[in-house]
């Protein structure tokens, strides 16, 4: 049975409130949908948002990418030799991330159906090499999300604690940078707000992510203040550019606050590079930074076993992207630890139904085939 046809289609979903970070300023979730069908009548799906700012990639790239360059690779082969185009996606030069990620979840989607297995099966009988003897999906079905704090005037984020709160969050990040003066104090009035909760039995673990808005000597100064002064949270995730390596080791050298990269860890080598620094004590893998799930297992792989703790996260993708990297997770439950894959909850509503199931702080993944979404979703064509 050959792989018939791949098609663009898109969805476009209001956040509830704007998406704002150090680097960029959100207000939808928009993604481009690859979906693929088979002879047999197989249908998956792959996703992909523009992240330019941080991965290079925009909608435009990442259509020019997969109609020119990936979807040769695919339509016309063989269901079977489904990891081999694989490996070939993964291969293919001139080709972005988020491009790369959608095809690379569209064809696992494809690979887990055609096996029979949910796609969090399917990866963890990868990872143990056909050894498992439990499905992950029946040991751990349902993951804990944080939910992200944007950076605001500090009683919008304030207000925007207690909304989460009033949803069942316990675990909170907390988006800051760029004004280092500002940020600090602004941390003290957000933890002290957090703390009121203690009254009502509600302990709140914070997370605090600076997006690349410090630099090593503030980052440093602000943290070992925080810490003399018992403000705790659980990491501080890239409060440095992406390529300061070692900025990131002078200030774990200075801090006791665990320290997380992001933009430093896109990929295997630069995982390795971190490792061999001794610069991180935590990894946030991200199929949008990675690639798509073959190289985030292999970081994971990887992290796995030199005990190294991660997190898996997202770029405001929706659900169809964010529910593979919650089968990720199930799939690793002993490395990847932290779960911050939120982004379908800050939309207004989910067009996808009847698959992963995100509510709230839960995640219910499914435990159909693949990713558990139906043949005939409803999406309008890519339109730009």
């Amino acid at each position: 049975m050959l792989i018939e046809s791949l098609s663009l289609l898109s969805f476009k979903v209001p956040l509830v409130t704007p998406f704002k970070t150090a680097l960029r300023e959100v207000t939808h979730i928009h993604d481009v949908i690859i979906k693929l069908r088979s002879q047999c009548g197989l249908v998956a799906y792959g996703s992909a948002p523009s992240t330019p700012q941080i991965t290079g990639d925009d909608h435009a790239s990442i259509v020019d990418a997969i109609e020119n360059v990936l979807k040769p690779k695919i339509v016309g082969q063989a269901l079977s030799n489904i990891q081999a185009i694989i490996q070939q996606v993964h291969a293919s030069e001139g080709v972005g991330t988020n491009a790369r990620a959608a095809v690379d979840i569209a064809l696992y989607d494809l690979l887990s159906q055609h096996q029979q297995l949910s796609l969090c099966d399917l990866i963890y009988q990868q990872r143990t090499f056909g050894k498992a003897t439990l499905p992950p999906t029946t040991m751990h079905s349902d993951l804990i999300t944080d939910y992200t704090i944007s950076v605001n005037d500090t009683q919008q984020m304030c207000d925007d604690i207690d909304i989460a709160v009033k949803r069942g969050y316990r675990c909170l990040k907390i988006k800051i940078g760029n004004q280092p003066t500002e940020d600090f104090n602004r941390l003290i009035k957000i933890y002290a707000h957090t703390k009121r909760y203690l009254s009502q039995n509600i302990a709140l673990t914070l997370r605090l992510d600076v997006n690349q808005g410090w630099n090593a000597d503030t980052t440093v100064s602000i943290m070992r203040e925080l810490e003399r002064l018992n403000i705790e949270f659980e990491l501080v995730e890239q409060p440095v550019k992406a390529n300061d390596i070692d900025g990131l080791v002078h200030i774990k050298q200075h801090i006791t606050t665990p320290l997380m990269a992001d933009e430093s860890a896109f990929n295997l080598e630069q995982v390795k590079q971190l490792q061999q620094h001794q610069a991180v004590d935590i990894i946030n893998i991200k199929l949008m930074k990675a690639g798509g799930l073959y190289p985030a297992m292999q970081i994971a792989d990887y992290c796995a076993q030199h005990n190294i703790l991660c997190m898996i996260g997202c770029m405001l993708e929706g659900s169809i992207g964010v529910a593979a990297a919650a089968h990720l997770a199930a799939a690793y439950p002993d490395t990847i630890k932290l779960i911050d894959l939120d982004g379908p909850t800050l939309g207004q509503y989910d067009p996808v139904n009847n698959a992963t199931h995100f509510v709230d702080a839960h995640i219910h993944l499914n435990t159909r085939f693949g990713l558990g979404i139906d043949k005939d979703l409803a999406l309008p064509l890519w339109e730009g």
